[in-house]
């Protein structure tokens, strides 16, 4: 039978979850969906007072989850202070007599290379992400020890020492990763008391205020909704501790094994269902099959001449890619983007172009332009082709380090109108 959500079973009655950044997206989604087994959620967030910005509280989560069954206990913390750690800790022991699940879901981002980064944005990542998950996996680990099923789910990626990763952003890879190496450590280290720990990623982009602020209103389109993360979380707490741990999970392939074949109704956007973003630190060809094959040399090496084969065809087509964006200029469009692009196309065939939605009619021409660019893209001419013709999203491009922008991040990702109309001429 075809399933296409994960249904609540109820194995999560009474049992306490302590969830850190639960005032909004993934850490709220998971928390809902918990309470609807009746647990108790013990929501950790800095958010008490509504945001200007960014929607939820710690109260309004726990009115959501106590009016879909559960039990709510709101505490305001901030991860990095240890005090304030171990008294949401103590208060959710003397409240609902100890803690089962913990899930560090807290992080803070800023995709800035080494240079762009400034310490105070440094120590901000390294000490949420990292210390942070550290800090309160240590405060809940004796209550957990007393649990007969025992949990802690890290929000972080699988670990890998492919330099993109680190390449473009330097300090936030290794404060996600930090997160990821407690689950490495933990899960060895407590394997003996019959605690889990795991890291889980999604794979693909989420739609939350953060992947919103860093690509604009937009990333709906290419974004699913949180609850599958709060899906595959569920389903992973509700196993046996003693049968999974110490392992780096992905939010699809865990849903799969639990019979979930149909993903629509996780997309933001369901007509774009097949066409979303990969998530950051994730590769294309770790899905789909194709990081299936044999180390054959011959094999390779003829895989690697088709590909430069076929980066050498998609480079003579750049100039039919700007033909059309030419046909493409419009009052309207100027008018809407009010933006200077400039294209620095690497690879076997360097160029640099520039496209002016900003001046008069609006133009693209060869060069650099004359006022700086309110954003600079630079790509290699292969993945510049993949990009306007809609094989390859701006937004999935750059977090996965196949783009680099300078400037401005939203007024780049404007461009996506551009190549969406670009798209069915190509």
């Amino acid at each position: 039978m075809s399933v296409n959500m994960i249904a609540n079973t109820g194995k999560l009655a009474g049992r306490t979850i302590f969830i850190t950044g639960a005032s909004r997206g993934i850490g709220k989604s998971i928390a809902l969906k918990a309470a609807k087994d009746g647990a108790n959620i013990v929501i950790v967030a800095k958010t008490a007072d509504p945001h200007p910005k960014l929607p939820g509280t710690i109260y309004t989560t726990a009115k959501e989850v106590e009016d879909v069954g559960g039990k709510a206990l709101p505490c305001t913390v901030d991860v990095r202070d240890e005090s304030q750690v171990n008294a949401a800790v103590s208060e959710a022991v003397k409240k609902f007599g100890g803690i089962d699940v913990v899930v560090n879901n807290a992080s803070a981002i800023s995709l800035t290379g080494t240079l762009a980064t400034d310490m105070k944005k440094y120590d901000l990542m390294h000490n949420i992400n990292s210390r942070g998950t550290f800090l309160v996996s240590k405060a809940c680990l004796p209550y957990l020890k007393k649990s007969s099923n025992p949990h802690i789910v890290n929000i972080s990626p699988p670990l890998s020492m492919k330099p993109k990763w680190f390449a473009t952003n330097l300090a936030y890879t290794m404060a996600k990763y930090g997160m990821s190496m407690c689950a490495l450590g933990m899960a060895e280290e407590f394997k003996a008391d019959g605690i889990a720990v795991n890291a889980l990623w999604p794979k693909t982009a989420i739609h939350t205020a953060a992947i919103e602020m860093l690509t604009g209103p937009d990333s709906s389109n290419w974004s699913r909704k949180p609850e599958i993360m709060a899906d595959a979380t569920y389903a992973l707490i509700c196993k046996d501790s003693k049968s999974v741990t110490g392992r780096f999970l992905i939010d699809e392939l865990v849903l799969k094994e639990e019979g979930v074949t149909d993903f629509t109704n996780y997309a933001c956007n369901p007509e774009n269902k097949d066409s979303l973003m990969l998530d950051f630190f994730l590769d294309e060809e770790d899905f789909g099959g194709s990081n299936n094959f044999a180390f054959d040399p011959t094999k390779m090496s003829q895989a690697e001449g088709a590909k430069k084969a076929q980066q050498v065809e998609d480079g003579n087509r750049l100039d039919k890619i700007f033909s059309a964006i030419k046909a493409n200029i419009t009052p309207e469009l100027v008018k809407k983007t009010s933006a200077v692009y400039q294209f620095n196309i690497t690879g076997e065939k360097p160029d640099t172009w520039f496209l002016d939605l900003k001046s008069g009619n609006g133009t693209l021409e060869k060069g650099t332009p004359a006022q700086p660019a309110d954003a600079i893209l630079t790509m290699e001419y292969n993945n510049f082709f993949d990009m306007f013709t809609g094989k390859l999203k701006p937004a999935s491009a750059f977090m996965m380090g196949k783009l680099k922008i300078d400037g401005n991040l939203q007024t780049a990702m404007k461009l996506e109108a551009l190549m969406h109309r670009l798209k069915s001429k190509l």
